[in-house]
């Protein structure tokens, strides 16, 4: 199994408040057969309308792997797509001041925490990297810290998601697979359909 303690990298800092998935990966997107690609069009949208000045097309953060943004983040529908975009564009952590909870729960199925900060940190923090964008980032999942050269904060997550990421708990199909006698056998008490 997966087990994710920690994560290190650079960030990429996005304000604003209820960013919501749309956005995040527009609507036309949603008719793809598989996830492939889909990070090539996070926030496309809104990055067209920017022209270049959107922070997923500055050249500073292309390398980033934590996604640092603010309230109420994936908002609205509940496609999984917009978690899939994220971390199929490279992100392996999102750290924000609060998130809607079915984009939460879709993160967490996929491996991609989402840790909560005060609004105070996560301003600070955003300011930070986006002054110093190489400025190495590290989120313990099991201390509930994150540090950014000199700025450490406390995180939270909530105990369940927690232990599903430091278990590995949260990679469904590999614990299926890890147990597969076990639902064969299962499998092989269910009653079938009835001949008629």
């Amino acid at each position: 199994m997966s087990r994710i303690a920690r994560i290190r990298g650079t960030a990429l800092p996005l304000r604003g408040d209820d960013v919501d998935t749309d956005r995040i990966i527009p609507a036309r997107y949603l008719k793809a057969v598989t996830f492939e690609g889909l990070g090539d069009h996070a926030f496309e949208d809104d990055r067209k309308a920017l022209r270049g000045a959107h922070p997923f097309d500055d050249a500073r953060f292309s390398a980033a792997s934590l996604l640092v943004v603010n309230r109420n983040f994936g908002c609205g529908s509940s496609r999984e797509h917009a978690p899939q975009a994220l971390y199929r564009r490279g992100f392996r952590a999102v750290l924000g001041e609060s998130f809607s909870e079915i984009f939460f729960g879709n993160s967490v199925a996929l491996g991609l925490p989402c840790l909560t900060l005060s609004k105070a940190d996560i301003a600070a923090l955003q300011e930070l990297v986006d002054r110093e964008p190489a400025t190495g980032v590290e989120v313990d999942l099991e201390a509930l810290r994150v540090t950014a050269g000199p700025l450490e904060a406390p995180l939270s997550l909530p105990a369940g998601a927690r232990e599903a990421f430091l278990t590995g708990g949260w990679d469904g199909l590999n614990l299926l697979l890890e147990r597969f006698e076990e639902v064969r056998t299962l499998a092989a008490r269910v009653p079938g359909p009835s001949a008629s």
